[in-house]
């Protein structure tokens, strides 16, 4: 009898298994880099500056055309302003974001974002949060998904002194006055995959 026992319940084990393996449809979608795009937007007291930066890679993982995770590597090299023209203005502030007091992009080219927990919270909506890295530096981020089709939107908040960004943090230094910038930066995504 207990052989019997054990021999049906290594049967069942057996065929949930073969079902979760057989029912397990997951998939990685490629994100389309050159139709995708990443816009970023900094703010200071007397105003703000805008631009892009270009992915260097992404992926988006689905179960069922359910979103179960997401990989993407950030070319930091890319970035540039959008909001300043000119020879002189534009040129100094993208060196600027480049440099050291921000970005570093010479000794960390790329940063990424993992994700590690995303969970439905809408018909196509997803909370998500990721491992971002940037200057070295790993972070937990959360943010929305929306996916529409073949195509994903997010748009995330990030503070920049926890990647040890604080170039006119007025956290970090006094006196700044109209100088100051602050230590939040958003992103938008706008992706195709």
């Amino acid at each position: 009898m207990k052989k019997t026992i054990k021999s049906l319940a290594i049967l069942v084990f057996a065929v949930v298994v073969t079902s979760a393996f057989t029912n397990y449809k997951g998939e990685k979608k490629q994100v389309k880099i050159e139709s995708s795009k990443v816009v970023w937007k900094g703010y200071k007291v007397l105003g703000s500056h805008e631009g892009t930066v270009q992915l260097k890679s992404g992926v988006l993982e689905f179960d069922n055309d359910k979103l179960t995770g997401g990989e993407f590597v950030i070319d930091m090299t890319s970035l540039v302003s959008t909001d300043l023209e000119g020879k002189d203005s534009k040129p100094k502030l993208e060196a600027h974001l480049k440099s050291d007091d921000f970005f570093g992009v010479e000794k960390y080219p790329t940063s990424s974002l993992v994700f590690t927990k995303v969970k439905a919270s809408g018909k196509n909506a997803y909370d998500v949060t990721g491992d971002l890295t940037i200057k070295g530096k790993t972070h937990a981020v959360t943010f929305t998904m929306s996916i529409y089709g073949s195509k994903a939107t997010a748009s995330l908040k990030i503070d920049r002194t926890k990647f040890d960004i604080q170039y006119a943090s007025s956290n970090f230094f006094d006196n700044l006055k109209e100088k100051a910038i602050y230590d939040e930066f958003d992103i938008v995504a706008d992706l195709e995959f």
